[in-house]
């Protein structure tokens, strides 16, 4: 019996990750909570059985190890299938956002005693077959919060990698312009949806770049400083059309670049 709950539990994790070649199209506002919950609720059963094995194993560092690197090497040989460098970088960003947004935050939704561990584990092994990513575990609650919150993602994450706070001058000073003039726009509220539509997504698969520190400070210094200073001026229809130009320029880089590649 205990043997054939380790063996389900092994099985259930090599499949653990989304029946997806493209999870950046349902990583949207409107499409993320019932892609999740699907993929959760198909998730169940191996989530039960992997913490009943758990919770009867004797050597629970072990059992947690084997669990996790039965999903990474399951994720790791679809990366590592893929011939061409451009395009098996183009996988390995699709995997790490199926992990961040669906894997782990599946795994820590479903609360047993092995969730919490199991998620670093998984991690830990994940940064050893592919030590430039830095990925981190988030609830599925937070990231979905983050679509219906009217957060910066960008400058956020820009400002985040230059160790400014979320209350530092440049982000307020935006936040204010979102809400005062773009939201007065007869387009307004259609330009904000797309943002946030596009947006996560952009600033996961940035994250997952080995150069983002670089992309992000370029970003400041072509994009988001100018805006800052049209802003200053009132010059606001000048930082709407750059504004809106960094996004779309940033949507044809990282939100269908595999469609790019093919």
């Amino acid at each position: 019996m205990a043997e054939n709950i380790y063996l389900s539990a092994l099985n259930g994790m090599k499949e653990i990750f989304p029946d997806t070649d493209h999870p950046a199209e349902s990583f949207t506002r409107k499409l993320y909570a019932s892609a999740f919950l699907s993929y959760y609720e198909e998730k169940v059963p191996v989530y039960e059985a992997v913490e009943t094995g758990y919770n009867n194993a004797v050597d629970k560092e072990q059992y947690l190890y084997n669990m996790a690197e039965a999903a990474v090497s399951s994720g790791s040989a679809v990366v590592d299938a893929v011939k061409k460098k451009s395009k098996r970088e183009l996988k390995l960003i699709d995997l790490n956002l199926c992990i961040v947004v669906y894997v782990l935050p599946g795994i820590l939704k479903y609360g047993g005693n092995c969730s919490e561990p199991l998620t670093q584990k998984i991690l830990a092994l994940w940064k050893e077959h592919y030590p430039k990513t830095n990925l981190m575990a988030s609830t599925y609650e937070d990231i979905e919060a983050g679509f219906h919150k009217k957060f910066c993602y960008i400058t956020t994450a820009v400002c985040e990698t230059f160790g400014k706070p979320d209350d530092c001058y440049e982000l307020e000073l935006l936040r204010d312009y979102r809400d005062h003039y773009l939201q007065n726009r007869p387009d307004g509220e259609e330009l904000i949806r797309r943002y946030y539509d596009v947006a996560p997504t952009i600033v996961k698969r940035i994250n997952a770049n080995p150069g983002r520190e670089r992309i992000y400070r370029e970003l400041w210094e072509d994009y988001l400083q100018p805006c800052i200073a049209m802003i200053e001026r009132e010059d606001n229809e000048s930082c709407c059309q750059l504004y809106v130009k960094m996004v779309e320029e940033l949507q044809e880089t990282y939100f269908y670049p595999a469609e790019q590649q093919s």
